[in-house]
C-alpha cells in the first residue's frame, strides 16, 4: 500500500467516514442481535438501505435497468459482501464479541493483498510475506491459551463465520475494482446490491431463525438496525466504492486500522467486553502485519 498525499480532500473525508463509521457498526451488529434473529438485523438493514437509495434515484431520476449482465455482476457482489462477509459477520456476533469480530476483520487487508497481488498488482516480495507471518501470528496469539474454546460448536461456528466473512469480503472487493468504472453510478449499482441481499438475507431469517417473535425486538435493537442502514449501509458503502473507483484495493484497506481501534474501544466502553493484554498484543501485531504487508515508501498523488 502506497501512502497517499491527499490533494483530493474528498478522498481523504471518504477515507475517514468509512474508517470510523464501520468501526461503530460492531457495536451497532452486537446492540442488534441482542434481542433481533441476525438474518432479520441484516436483512432489514440492507432492504432498509435499497428503499432509501429507491426514492433518492426516483426522485433524481436516475433509477434504470442496468441489464442482465450488470446486474449479475452486482448480485455476485451483494452475494460476498453482503450476504457473505455481512450477514456472516451479523451471525458470527450471536456467539462471539464485537471486539473479536472486529479483530478478525482486521485480517481481510492481507486477503485482499494476496488476492490483488495475484489478479492486480502481481507481485509478491519478501516484506509482505514477513507481513502476512506477522498477522498471522497474531490470530494465532489470540486464540492459543482457549484452545479449549473451540470444543465449544456456537463459540467455533461463529469463529468460522467470522473468517468465511472475512473471505467473501476479500473476493469481493478484488472483484468490484475490477469491473468498477469511474464515471459508474455508485447510489444506482448500491440498489440493486442492497435490494437483492435484503430479501435474501430476510428469507433467510424465516427460514434459519429458531424463534421469530417480533414483540422481543427492542426499541435500541430496531434503532440499532437503522443506523446500520443508513450509515453503516448507504454512507459508507458509497464512500467505500467511491474509494475504489481511485484507488487501489490495497489503499483502501488502510481503513482497516482505525476501524478495529474504534470497535475494540467501543466494546470496552459500552459493553463491557474484556479486553486483556494478550488481545490488545495480538490486535497490535495484526495491525502491524496488515501494515508492513501493504506499505511503500513511494508516495504517490491523487
Amino acid at each position: 500500500m502506497k501512502i497517499p498525499k491527499f490533494k483530493n480532500l474528498k478522498l481523504l473525508f471518504a477515507l475517514v467516514l468509512v474508517a470510523i463509521i464501520w468501526g461503530t457498526t460492531f457495536l451497532g451488529i452486537k446492540i442488534a442481535v441482542e434481542t433481533i434473529p441476525p438474518w432479520f438485523v441484516a436483512g432489514i438493514r440492507q432492504f432498509l438501505a435499497g428503499v432509501i437509495l429507491f426514492f433518492y434515484l426516483i426522485f433524481s431520476r436516475k433509477l434504470h435497468w442496468i441489464g442482465w449482465k450488470k446486474t449479475a455482476q452486482q448480485f455476485l457482489i451483494s452475494s460476498l459482501m453482503l450476504i457473505v462477509a455481512n450477514g456472516f459477520t451479523t451471525v458470527a456476533e450471536l456467539q462471539i464479541t464485537s471486539s473479536l469480530a472486529s479483530l478478525i476483520s482486521s485480517c481481510s487487508p492481507i486477503l485482499v493483498f494476496i488476492l490483488s497481488a495475484i489478479f492486480i498488482v502481481k507481485e509478491i516480495n519478501l516484506k509482505s510475506l514477513i507481513g502476512v507471518a506477522l498477522g498471522f501470528s497474531g490470530i494465532v496469539f489470540v486464540f492459543w491459551d482457549n484452545l479449549e474454546d473451540f470444543l465449544n460448536p456456537a463459540y467455533a461456528m461463529g469463529l468460522l463465520l467470522a473468517f468465511l466473512a472475512i473471505l467473501g469480503w476479500a473476493i469481493g472487493t478484488v472483484y468490484s475494482k475490477h469491473i468498477l468504472k469511474n464515471k459508474e453510478n455508485i447510489f444506482l449499482i448500491l440498489f440493486y446490491q442492497f435490494s437483492f441481499a435484503g430479501v435474501v438475507q430476510i428469507i433467510f431469517g424465516f427460514l434459519f431463525s429458531p424463534e421469530i417473535n417480533f414483540e422481543n425486538w427492542s426499541l435500541n435493537g430496531i434503532l440499532a438496525i437503522i443506523y446500520l442502514a443508513v450509515f453503516g449501509s448507504v454512507i459508507a458503502f458509497f464512500s467505500f466504492n467511491y474509494l475504489l473507483q481511485r484507488l487501489l484495493p490495497t489503499q483502501v484497506v488502510i481503513l482497516s486500522y482505525v476501524n478495529t481501534i474504534i470497535a475494540i474501544f467501543l466494546g470496552w466502553l459500552l459493553l463491557n467486553e474484556e479486553i486483556s493484554l494478550k488481545f490488545l498484543v495480538a490486535a497490535i501485531l495484526i495491525i502491524a502485519g496488515v501494515f508492513i504487508t501493504n506499505y511503500k515508501r513511494k508516495n504517490i498523488k491523487i
